[in-house]
C-alpha cells in the first residue's frame, strides 16, 4: 500500500514530479466528466514512465467488472480504486481480481452507510488494500478541494479486518500536517492541493506537500 499519494495526474512529467518528490503512489483518473481524465493511452504511458518508483492506481467511477480487470491489465495498474457507487457485490468480486481501493464520500448520514458496505462486502468475500475517506459534494465523485468530515472519520473502527484508512478531500501543504495529527490515518491522497490548474501539478506543491506529510507520519508512527 501507500501512504503519500498524488491523484489526477495527467502527463508524464508530472508523474516524474511526483516520484522526484518522494510520494509513493501516483492516481490515474479515468472518469471523462473529470478535469484530471487521461484515455488508456495517456495513462500506459504515465504508467510505464514510473514503473517500479510508483505504485500506479487507475481512478474509475462505475465500471463494468470486465472493463475494470481489462483496463487494469493494459494499463499496468497496481491497484483500482473504485470511486462510484459500486455495489458491495461488484467490489467483491473484483477485489478477488485486481488489489482494491474503495473511496467513500462522507455525507450527512456519516459512517454508518460505509461500515454497512463493508460488513455485506466483507460477508461476500471481499478484500479492499484500504478504504478511502473523501469529501461529499452532491453530483460529484471527489478532486471537489472541499475538506471530508474530520469528526465523523474519527469515528471509524480499528478492528483487524477493517480496511486501513485512506484519508482524501481538500488536503494541500498547509494542512495534511494537522489531519495526520487529528486521525492518524493509514495514507493521505490529494489531487487539486497540489495543482497550478486543474489536471496540471505544481511541482514545488507536490514536494511541499510529500515534505509535510512524510514528516507527520514520522511523527505519529
Amino acid at each position: 500500500m501507500f501512504r503519500i499519494k498524488i491523484c489526477g495526474v495527467t502527463t508524464v512529467e508530472d508523474a516524474l514530479a511526483v516520484a522526484e518528490a518522494g510520494a509513493d503512489a501516483v492516481g490515474l483518473n479515468f472518469y471523462p466528466p473529470s478535469p484530471r481524465w487521461v484515455t488508456p493511452q495517456q495513462a500506459q504511458a504515465i504508467a510505464e514512465a514510473v514503473r517500479g518508483r510508483l505504485l500506479r492506481v487507475g481512478v474509475m467511477v462505475d465500471p463494468a467488472e470486465e472493463e475494470a480487470a481489462s483496463l487494469a491489465s493494459r494499463v499496468g495498474l497496481d491497484l483500482v480504486q473504485l470511486h462510484g457507487n459500486e455495489s458491495p457485490a461488484l467490489a467483491a468480486r473484483l477485489s478477488q481480481r485486481i488489489p482494491l481501493v474503495k473511496a467513500f464520500r462522507i455525507g450527512p448520514a456519516g459512517l454508518r452507510p460505509v461500515l454497512d458496505y463493508l460488513d455485506e462486502f466483507r460477508q461476500l468475500g471481499g478484500r479492499f488494500q484500504a478504504v478511502l475517506f473523501d469529501a461529499f459534494q452532491p453530483g460529484q465523485f471527489g478532486g471537489v478541494g472541499k475538506t471530508a468530515d474530520w469528526d465523523a472519520i474519527r469515528g471509524y473502527p480499528s478492528e483487524s479486518w477493517h480496511p486501513p484508512l485512506v484519508l482524501a478531500g481538500g488536503l494541500n501543504p498547509d494542512n495534511v500536517v494537522a489531519a495526520i495529527h487529528a486521525l492518524s490515518p493509514a495514507g493521505v491522497d490529494t489531487a487539486s492541493g497540489v495543482e497550478a490548474s486543474p489536471g496540471r501539478k505544481d511541482p514545488a506543491l507536490v514536494a511541499r506537500f510529500v515534505a509535510a506529510a512524510r514528516q507527520a507520519f514520522d511523527a505519529v508512527l
